[in-house]
């Protein structure tokens, strides 16, 4: 349900804001032509598609959303913990697709998706900003075909977008 006097658009659409799948796992691990391009044990692994009109203050947001976010549990089991507090590590996976409209017809569109070279740009200082914070990150390759595969660890999956309305 909306917040009041927010439009619901506003709240959550896929379409305005650098979006980011979080999935906490206790390993994941991403290929490329039969080579692993990245892993991690425990942590997140997140899926991250750039928009158009996405810049530094999305990427700044994500980056703090994905590294403070208290999804791991504490002793008494209760989501209180952070990766960072953890010392988990996270696999960043670009992946455009997350920008689709599937409103008209059966056909995606993928208009809304920052163009490749911007988008590269973005995930790479998503990647870097996260590594700024002592985390230690592991990537897919940009713009090739990989297979991710994971544990997940609950399961617990979250949606992310840099542009929520605030408070949030």
């Amino acid at each position: 349900m909306p917040r009041a006097g927010i439009p619901f658009s506003r709240v959550f659409d896929y379409h305005t804001a650098m979006i980011a799948v979080v999935q906490r796992v206790a390993e994941a691990k991403v290929e490329v032509r039969d080579a692993v391009a990245g892993a991690i044990g425990p942590g997140l692994l997140v899926l991250l598609c750039a928009v158009k009109g996405d810049g530094s203050a999305d990427v700044d947001h994500l980056v703090r959303k994905v590294s403070q976010l208290r999804i791991f549990p504490d002793s008494e089991g209760r989501m209180n913990r952070s990766v960072l507090d953890q010392g988990g590590g996270v696999l960043v996976v670009s992946q455009f697709t997350l920008a689709a409209s599937t409103r008209k017809g059966t056909r995606p569109s993928f208009d809304r998706a920052e163009d490749p070279d911007r988008a590269r740009e973005l995930v790479d200082l998503f990647t870097g900003r996260l590594r700024a914070t002592g985390l230690a990150v592991g990537t897919g390759v940009f713009g090739e075909r990989m297979a991710v595969s994971l544990v997940n660890d609950g399961p617990v999956t979250f949606i992310l977008d840099s542009r929520r309305a605030s408070g949030d």
